[in-house]
């Protein structure tokens, strides 16, 4: 049985694949979660790379109204493969693949925070609004 800080790290492994899905870091977390699956076999590995393109497939076809419950069910699947993974492994190699599974989460984490939001209200009119967000927000007024 998982302790539960690698239960936690194959949900947010599985969370990780699911964000990644269609950005900039797509390529990046494929790679590096068909290698982790794959354990060094290339015929594995092509299974698991065919799996993560069907999985991004399956993300952008979902309609608007159905997004959030397709990521939610592919963070669950591919959370479910990355525990059984950890669980089958030696406890030597549980930790080398818990540590690529940690280098994923933090490429989609460093994606997201690259990913800047600009808002364009050139010519806008406004009454009665108001703007929220959080983190850095420039504003430039023309």
């Amino acid at each position: 049985m998982l302790v539960e800080a690698l239960l936690a790290l194959a949900a947010s492994g599985g969370g990780a694949i699911v964000q990644a899905a269609g950005t900039d870091a797509w390529n990046g977390v494929r790679s590096g979660i068909a290698r982790a699956l794959g354990r060094g076999e290339a015929a594995r590995e092509n299974s698991e790379l065919e799996r993560l393109d069907r999985t991004r497939a399956v993300l952008e076809a979902a309609s608007e109204g159905e997004a959030e419950r397709v990521q939610a069910a592919q963070a669950a699947v591919w959370q479910s493969r990355l525990e059984i993974l950890l669980e089958e492994l030696p406890e030597t190699q549980r930790q080398q693949v818990a540590e690529e599974i940690r280098t994923v989460i933090e490429q989609v984490a460093a994606a997201r925070k690259e990913a800047p939001v600009h808002n364009d209200f050139s010519n806008a009119k406004f009454e009665k609004s108001a703007v929220q967000g959080s983190g850095t927000q420039h504003n430039t007024f023309n």
